[in-house]
C-alpha cells in the first residue's frame, strides 16, 4: 500500500518499536529484541529496513487532521528519503518515549501535534541521516563530508547505495547528539503538498478503523445510560432483552445497563427490550434555560479576575458612547463521523486494546486497572480514528473505563467490542460547555475605543483535573481569546464564573475559543461601528501584534475589501489561537429558515512554518464548514428533569454539502516554528458571517444557534 503498512505490518512493526529507546546501535537493537532482519532503528521514531522502507512512528492519534503526515514529513526531509519509501506505525503506550512535549504523557490535543514534535523529529531524521552518510564514508574509504544524500540515495562520485543498503552498518555507529540540521533553504519536503499518508487506504477501504476489529469469539456491547446526568440504576427487567436471538448477557455497571450480542444487531435489539427504573435522585435536572437564567445573573457582576489593565468601569463611566451584550452559547456535542469505540481482549497478565485513542497512556492504565492487570501486560493497538474534536481525550478516560467494565462485567474472559450508537453519542454528554458572556464597552467623543469589560459565566471541566493549574485561581479555557488578546484595549476587565453543573462537558474543537471569539468580535465590530471606524482599519489600529496585522491585511487583500454586490453583505473576524493568527471575511445573503446563505468565506493564516500547506488549507476548510454548521443550526438542549431533548442529526442538524461555501485561504510565508492549525480556522467563521448578517439585515446575533427564535423571531 502506498506510503502505508498493511494491517498485517502494522500488527507486527508495532510490537518491535516498544523496545526502541532513543539512544541506539547494538546494545539497543539486542535489547529490542528485533527479529532479523534488525532495522536500523537510531531513535524512537526512524526504522529503516533492509528493503529499504523508513518507517516514523507516530506518536500522535490520526483521526483526520493529518498528523501522520506533517511527522513523516518533517523526518523525510531531515533525512533526505524520497518520498515513495516512507511508511508510518503508530506509536505503543510508552511516556518516556512518545509523550506529548506539551502534556508530559501521550496525548492529541490543543493543536499540539506538530509544535511539540517539530524540534524532535528534525532532529530524528537528521541523526539517521548522518549515520547513513558516515556508513558509507567507512565503506567507501572517503571523508563523510564529501558523502552527498539525497531523495534517499546515498553517493560519492561513482559510488550509489541506498537506505536500505548501508542500514545494518548504520545501527553499528553511535548516535550525534546534536546532529546538523537544514536550513529552510535546503528543505525539499517541508512546505510543500506531498501526498497524504493515508489517502489511498482510506479512499480503497483498506484503512483499519476500531469498528472494523473483529476476533475470534468477540462479542459487541451497548450501553442504555441514564436519562438524566448522574442518574444510576434502580432496577433492571431484562427478560424480552434476554429472550431475543444472539443476546448473550445483560450487566449492570456504574454507567449503566450493558447487553451483549453475539453480533451488532443482537445487542441493539436487545437493548430496545430493555425495562429499566431509574433512580435520578442525584441527578442534574435543571432545563437549559433554568441554566441559562442563573449564569446570566452571575455574568451581571464582576467575577474572578482573570485579566484587568487600566480602570474599565471609570472608563466606561466617562465615556461618550456606550453599548452592551449577553451574548448566550449552548452545549454542543461533537458528533464525530465514528462514534466511541473500543475492542478490549484480555490475555494472560493483561489485555490487548485495540482503540483510537487520544490519550494512549491514560486511556491503557484505565483499562489496567479496572481489570485489575499490570500496564506492563497491556498492549494498545492504536487505530485510525473517525473525528473526534476533542471527544476521545477525556481528563478521566472515561470511555475507556466504561470499555473495560464492559469486559470485566463479562467475566475477564470473553473479547468485546464495546460501541456507542449515534444516539448514545449525542446523549452521552462530555457537550462543549453552555457558556454566557456579558460584554460592555464605550468610545470616547471622537470615536475611540477607551474600554471593553467581558464577564463569562458557565462551568468548568478544568477544575479537579490534571490539566487546571490552581495557582491562577481561575479556568483560562473558560476565557481564552479573551485573555492574552491580540487587541491593545486601553481599559480591561475579563472576569470569570465557574459555577457547578452535573452536565459532563470537555474541550470542543477550538476549547474556550469557540464561544470568546464570537463574543468578542461581534462586539468589536459594533464598538468600531459606534465610533465611526472602518472595520478593518479598526482593527488594525487596535492591534499590537505584527503577525495580527499581516493576517488581517492579507484577508483583505485576497477578498478585495468588504464591499459586496447587490444583495450580499461581507463581515470580517480576527482570531489568534493555538499560537496561530487567522483572519476571515464571509459573504452572505438571506437564506431559507431566517438564517444566513454563505457564499464564499475568505482565510489568510499564520501558522509558523507550514509543514504541508495542503493540509493547513484543508484544516482550515474544514474549520470553517465545522464551526459554520454548529453556528447556524446545532444546540443541545435539557429539557424537563434535565433530559437532554436531541438524539441524532435529525435534530442535531449539522452544515449539509449544500451549504458549505466556497473557502479561499491564502498561508502567510513564515519562519517561526509551526503553530497549531486543527482548530484555528474556526473561531473566525461565525463572527464573519454574524457581522455580515448584521450589515445585511440590521439584526445583532447574541444567541446562538442563528436559528434560535431570538435571532430569527420565529419559532426553531
Amino acid at each position: 500500500m502506498n506510503h502505508m503498512t498493511s494491517r498485517r505490518d502494522f500488527l507486527a512493526t508495532s510490537g518491535l518499536v516498544i523496545g526502541l529507546a532513543l539512544p541506539a546501535g547494538k546494545a539497543a537493537a539486542k535489547a529490542a529484541g528485533v527479529a532479523t532482519p534488525k532495522p536500523f532503528a537510531p531513535n524512537a521514531f526512524v526504522r529503516i529496513m533492509p528493503d529499504n522502507t523508513v518507517t516514523v512512528i507516530i506518536k500522535h492519534i490520526e483521526m483526520g487532521q493529518g498528523p501522520a503526515t506533517g511527522l513523516t514529513t518533517i523526518v523525510a526531509d531531515e533525512l533526505d528519503a524520497d518520498w515513495g519509501q516512507m511508511r508510518i506505525a503508530f506509536a505503543p503506550a510508552n511516556d518516556p518515549l512518545y509523550k506529548n512535549l506539551a502534556f508530559g504523557t501521550m496525548g492529541t490535543g490543543g493543536s499540539t501535534a506538530m509544535s511539540n514534535s517539530w524540534m524532535q523529529l528534525r532532529n530524528a531524521g537528521a541523526a539517521a541521516r548522518a549515520m547513513l552518510a558516515q556508513a558509507a564514508a567507512n565503506r567507501w574509504k572517503v571523508p563523510v563530508a564529501e558523502v552527498k544524500v539525497a531523495r534517499g540515495v546515498v553517493s560519492h562520485g561513482a559510488h550509489r547505495a541506498t537506505f536500505g543498503a548501508l542500514a545494518a552498518n548504520a545501527a553499528l555507529l553511535p548516535v550525534p547528539e546534536k546532529p546538523t540540521l537544514k536550513t529552510p533553504e535546503q528543505w525539499t519536503l517541508i512546505g510543500t503538498d506531498v501526498p497524504r499518508v493515508d489517502s489511498l487506504i482510506k479512499s480503497n477501504g483498506a484503512a483499519q478503523f476500531t469498528l472494523d476489529v473483529d476476533l475470534p469469539g468477540m462479542v459487541t456491547s451497548v450501553i442504555l445510560h441514564p436519562p438524566a446526568f448522574g442518574g444510576t440504576v434502580a432496577s433492571v427487567d431484562d427478560a424480552a432483552a434476554l429472550a431475543i436471538p444472539g443476546v448473550v448477557a445483560v450487566k449492570t455497571i456504574p454507567q449503566g445497563v450493558l447487553v451483549y450480542g453475539k453480533d451488532t444487531y443482537a445487542a441493539l435489539q436487545g437493548r430496545k427490550a430493555l425495562k429499566v427504573q431509574w433512580d435520578l435522585s442525584k441527578a442534574e435536572t435543571r432545563s437549559s434555560e433554568t441554566m441559562i437564567a442563573e449564569y446570566k445573573a452571575a455574568a451581571a457582576t464582576p467575577g474572578v479576575k482573570a485579566e484587568a489593565n487600566g480602570d474599565a468601569a471609570a472608563a466606561l463611566a466617562g465615556a461618550a458612547k456606550t453599548i452592551e451584550a449577553t451574548f448566550v452559547f449552548p452545549y454542543l456535542a461533537h458528533a464525530p463521523m465514528e462514534p466511541m469505540d473500543a475492542v478490549i481482549a484480555p490475555k494472560d497478565g493483561g489485555a490487548d486494546f485495540y482503540c483510537g485513542s487520544q490519550f494512549q497512556v491514560g486511556d491503557t492504565s484505565a483499562v489496567a486497572k479496572v481489570l485489575g492487570v499490570p500496564f506492563t501486560g497491556m498492549t494498545l493497538h492504536e487505530q485510525y480514528a473517525g473525528g473526534s474534536f476533542g471527544r476521545r481525550a477525556t481528563p478521566d478516560m472515561g470511555f475507556a473505563v466504561e470499555a473495560a467494565s464492559a469486559v470485566k462485567a463479562l467475566g475477564g474472559k470473553t473479547p468485546v467490542k464495546h460501541m456507542w450508537t449515534r444516539e448514545t453519542d449525542i446523549l452521552g454528554g462530555r457537550y462543549r460547555p453552555l457558556m454566557v458572556n456579558r460584554m460592555r464597552g464605550g468610545v470616547d467623543a471622537s470615536g475611540k475605543i477607551v474600554a471593553l469589560d467581558s464577564v463569562v459565566a458557565g462551568q468548568s471541566f478544568m477544575i479537579g483535573t490534571m490539566f487546571y493549574n490552581p495557582s491562577k485561581g481561575y479556568d483560562d479555557a473558560m476565557t481564552e481569546g479573551l485573555t492574552e488578546s491580540s487587541y491593545g484595549f486601553p481599559n480591561l476587565h475579563v472576569g470569570v464564573h465557574a459555577l457547578p453543573n452535573g452536565v459532563p462537558t470537555l474541550w470542543w474543537r477550538s476549547v474556550g475559543n469557540t464561544h470568546t471569539a464570537f463574543a468578542m468580535e461581534t462586539f468589536l465590530d459594533r464598538l468600531l461601528e459606534l465610533g465611526g471606524q472602518d472595520h478593518i482599519a479598526g482593527r488594525l489600529a487596535l492591534m499590537k501584534d505584527g503577525r495580527g496585522k499581516a493576517v488581517l491585511r492579507r484577508v483583505a487583500e485576497l477578498a478585495g475589501g468588504l464591499d459586496a454586490p447587490a444583495g450580499r453583505a461581507r463581515g470580517v473576524a480576527f482570531h489568534k489561537s493555538f499560537g496561530s493568527y487567522v483572519a476571515q471575511i464571509a459573504e452572505v445573503s438571506a437564506g431559507p429558515g431566517g438564517v444566513p446563505k454563505v457564499h464564499k468565506m475568505w482565510a489568510a493564516a499564520d501558522v509558523g512554518v507550514a509543514i504541508n500547506p495542503n493540509i493547513v488549507r484543508a484544516q482550515i476548510e474544514g474549520g470553517i464548514g465545522f464551526g459554520l454548521g454548529h453556528a447556524l443550526y446545532s444546540e443541545i438542549t435539557l429539557g424537563e428533569g434535565g433530559v437532554v431533548e436531541q438524539s441524532n442529526f435529525d435534530r442535531y442538524r449539522s452544515l449539509r454539502i449544500a451549504e458549505m461555501p466556497a473557502v479561499e485561504v491564502a498561508i502567510i510565508k513564515s519562519g517561526e516554528k509551526p503553530t497549531g492549525i486543527g482548530e484555528p480556522g474556526l473561531p473566525p467563521a461565525a463572527p464573519a458571517v454574524a457581522n455580515a448578517w448584521r450589515k445585511l439585515t440590521g439584526k445583532v446575533v447574541t444567541r446562538l444557534p442563528f436559528i434560535h427564535t431570538e435571532n430569527t423571531g420565529a419559532k426553531a
